[in-house]
């Protein structure tokens, strides 16, 4: 099933948010050009070919490497209601409270994707996760990886997270 979009969505027991059905409708519309079994991408590239659906759904999404061109979700807030702590998130929907950090080839080796959850769960307003990683890298099942571990942090039921949803999305 490497040469398709793979999804899976944690907890098992709650539903894929409406918002959520259109970005994995968004990436299958651009499989083709981003397949992990035929292209090898940088996250940046495959965000750069999303981009344009992400945005159509309502997605702020990154387009550089400035500081004008990311997107700063709020973690915490100071003096007169200023960022006083923020992360960058590869696109987010602020009114669905939804962010989407696309993965290339440090998704499991470096863990990024662990990262992506810790960093989402404290982001101001953020109800949704979405991870868009390799279903293939250097021969690895990068998808299944990562769903296998999650299914263990929601079956082992010893860490609570406050996201309603994380949906991981292989491609």
């Amino acid at each position: 099933m490497a040469g398709q979009v793979r999804w899976m969505s944690f907890p098992r027991s709650r539903e894929v948010p409406p918002l959520g059905r259109n970005v994995i409708e968004a990436f299958e519309e651009i499989h083709p050009r981003i397949a992990s079994v035929q292209h090898d991408l940088s996250s940046n590239e495959v965000l750069a070919i999303a981009c344009p659906n992400l945005q159509a759904l309502g997605f702020d999404v990154e387009t550089g490497k400035k500081q004008a061109d990311k997107i700063r979700v709020p973690v915490l807030f100071g003096e007169n209601g200023r960022f006083e702590k923020s992360f960058d998130a590869d696109a987010w929907h602020r009114q669905e409270g939804f962010v989407i950090e696309v993965e290339a080839g440090r998704a499991v080796d470096n863990n990024q994707f662990l990262k992506d959850i810790v960093q989402a769960s404290v982001m101001t307003g953020v109800e949704h996760l979405a991870v868009a990683c390799r279903n293939i890298y250097r021969k690895n099942d990068d998808f299944r990886t990562i769903t296998n571990f999650l299914e263990t942090i929601f079956v082992s039921d010893r860490i609570s997270l406050p996201l309603k949803t994380i949906l991981i999305l292989g491609y």
